[in-house]
């Protein structure tokens, strides 16, 4: 009895990394940057993303795409920003992938723009497994959700490039260890650049930024 077996989820990702790679060299060839934000459901990405077009709109032009399952408030809050932005829903499902990204570039439309940012889902794991064609991939981690999410979802920590550890004001309320939780990440990444920010914590924030400009800059410079 002959039959085959196919794997079809390594055939997806395949498909979906080939179209990463062509959205990629498409938009640096405009010279356009392209970061992909990943964090859980209320981690403050839409926050640390306004504050983001607020310290870099001045320096580049800034699109945005947010993808959710559903409303259009964080669109509603980046156009205020002052950012051209497009809502994209999902219909469910809980990540954004390279064929769904290259559509919704699409309708942004990336002319005149030097920076692109992907707010991906919320969500810990699905986003961590598909390549979206970025030029890096930004993630966040609120005191909130414990010192111990990368022992719990390592898969998101290890391909992403910067972390940014959100709600510092927060620790001494949650018990929060961010010397355990920089180990957990450096056995998993230790590439991965860590950023501790507050709301009131201008340093923090400045570092972030300064290293974001360092890159874009590394890119777009090519």
């Amino acid at each position: 009895m002959n039959y085959e077996i196919f794997e079809t989820k390594e055939r997806v990702l395949a498909d979906n990394d080939a179209a990463a790679a062509e959205t990629r060299a498409s938009l640096r060839e405009r010279g356009c940057f392209f970061i992909n934000l990943m964090g859980s459901p209320g981690a403050g990405k839409t926050t640390l993303l306004l504050r983001l077009i607020d310290a870099l709109k001045d320096r580049y032009a800034i699109g945005v795409m947010e993808a959710d399952v559903d409303s259009d408030v964080d669109a509603r809050a980046v156009a205020r920003a002052g950012a051209r932005v497009i809502q994209l829903h999902t219909g469910g499902l809980c990540h954004m992938d390279a064929d769904m990204t290259r559509r919704g570039l699409e309708r942004l439309d990336v002319r005149g723009l030097d920076l692109v940012v992907l707010e991906n889902v919320g969500n810990l794991v699905c986003p961590a497994e598909f390549d979206v064609g970025a030029d890096l991939r930004l993630m966040l981690l609120s005191v909130p959700e414990g010192d111990d999410k990368p022992l719990k979802y390592p898969l998101m920590f290890t391909v992403s490039d910067g972390l940014a550890v959100t709600k510092m004001d927060a620790a001494p309320a949650f018990d929060f260890d961010l010397a355990a939780m920089e180990a957990r990440v450096r056995a998993l990444n230790p590439e991965m650049r860590i950023f501790p920010v507050a709301p009131d914590d201008k340093a923090g924030f400045a570092a972030l930024t300064d290293w974001l400009v360092e890159r874009i800059e590394e890119v777009r410079g090519k």
